[in-house]
């Protein structure tokens, strides 16, 4: 199937920015890290955060003699697409952590995210029933040629109730269903959400293929999955990206997912990068959480836990820091070092964060400072598991073996 919203027009190198709408060109400095800023009239890319860098003003005949970016943030793939490397995870602004935003403020949210650079949206079936695809659609329906696009199917709705059905029919329903919301024609990245015990994966998979072959999705993806699951897909139809949850806080998919991933040349997508709000400079308080935020179910949200776990975080403190920049973008830019071809899908519904996370590409950790941060949140020494038991029997991906025995 032809899809001419492909092909694009943005350069990789240059950066945009834009002040109330009228556009400038700026060099912005980070401690060690010079990046030029640049506008071409049509298009406006990210600056890093002007919270942590000193910005000067060029003249616009600067233009042509600046050229490209001193610093360039080098494009991952997905598939045969190459994206920025951070990507949007967009289940918050409709589910999971309180109440959907206001419509209104999401649109403008999503075209913010656009504007400034962002060309990979993340979202799913279930987040708010639905609503987070309707919402993308609504905000971004003449703008699908600017960004790579991916969604989830298996775990779905039906008279405002959750299900899993990861069966063929089932599968080929939700994405017809999806194509709707998102109002497009084909969907760039389509899931299987979670793993349906009753089906197996092969037969998951093989609707996917013929999804695939039909024109309606380009490429297919698994979430929390173990090794062994991502093996017997990859031998029915290729599998893409593999997307789990990794963190300073959250490193399961070190044990066998990435090796496989990196062996069968499957993209990994890391959920939740930044500990679900934790690892920040003033992490998410439970006694803040609203009252449906899903966060209350998490061991690591609850004390002792949460408490146990705030000197890793001084220390995170003081090595961001020493890099000019958040603990969530340090968290970020580990993330990014770790694993050389992943894409974070940070989530949020603060357009200051969302600019933030979009300039932790910018962020340059040594090897040393890698190792350094291995050791701080080595997976003993973070206090209460990720998930509850009744969470964790949804997810396939490995445990380490000190979980296990929890």
């Amino acid at each position: 199937m032809d899809t001419p919203h492909r092909t694009r027009a943005k350069p990789d190198m240059a950066i945009y920015f834009s002040h109330e709408r009228s556009l400038v060109i700026l060099f912005v400095t980070r401690v060690a890290i010079p990046v030029t800023i640049l506008c071409d009239g049509n298009h406006v890319w990210p600056r890093p955060t002007l919270d942590h860098t000193r910005a000067t003003c060029l003249s616009e005949t600067h233009r042509n003699s600046t050229g490209k970016a001193v610093m360039t943030v080098k494009k991952r793939k997905i598939g045969t697409d190459n994206v920025h490397p951070v990507g949007l995870g967009c289940m918050s602004l409709s589910h999971a952590y309180g109440p959907a935003q206001d419509h209104d403020d999401a649109v403008r949210f999503l075209q913010h995210a656009i504007d400034i650079g962002y060309d990979f949206l993340d979202t799913a079936t279930i987040y708010g029933m639905g609503g987070n695809e309707s919402l993308i659609g609504d905000a971004l329906r003449d703008r699908r040629s600017e960004y790579f696009l991916a969604s989830k199917c298996v775990m779905g709705f039906e008279n405002g109730k959750r299900f899993m059905d990861g069966r063929p029919e089932r599968i080929k329903q939700a994405c017809d269903d999806s194509l709707g919301r998102l109002k497009t024609d084909v969907i760039d990245l389509y899931y299987m959400h979670r793993l349906d015990p009753k089906v197996p994966v092969e037969d998951s998979v093989g609707a996917l293929s013929e999804l695939v072959a039909s024109g309606k999705i380009r490429f297919v993806g698994l979430s929390e999955m173990s090794a062994d699951t991502l093996r017997k897909a990859h031998a029915v139809h290729p599998i893409t990206a593999m997307q789990s949850e990794y963190s300073l806080m959250t490193r399961n998919p070190e044990i066998a997912v990435l090796e496989t991933c990196r062996e069968l040349g499957t993209t990994f997508i890391p959920f939740s990068p930044v500990g679900r709000g934790y690892l920040a400079d003033t992490p998410a308080n439970p006694k803040d959480l609203h009252e449906k935020d899903l966060r209350h179910t998490f061991p690591r949200f609850s004390n002792p836990h949460f408490t146990e776990n705030l000197d890793l975080l001084d220390q995170a403190r003081q090595i961001s820091k020493e890099h000019d920049c958040n603990i969530a973008q340090l968290a970020l830019a580990w993330v990014l070092a770790k694993e050389e071809t992943c894409v974070p899908i940070p989530g949020t519904t603060k357009i200051s964060h969302l600019e933030e996370n979009f300039a932790a590409a910018h962020v340059q950790l040594s090897e040393e400072t890698v190792s350094h941060l291995n050791r701080i949140f080595s997976p003993e020494a973070i206090s209460g598991p990720r998930y509850n038991p009744q969470a964790q029997a949804t997810v396939g991906t490995e445990q380490f073996e000190f979980e296990a025995s929890v």
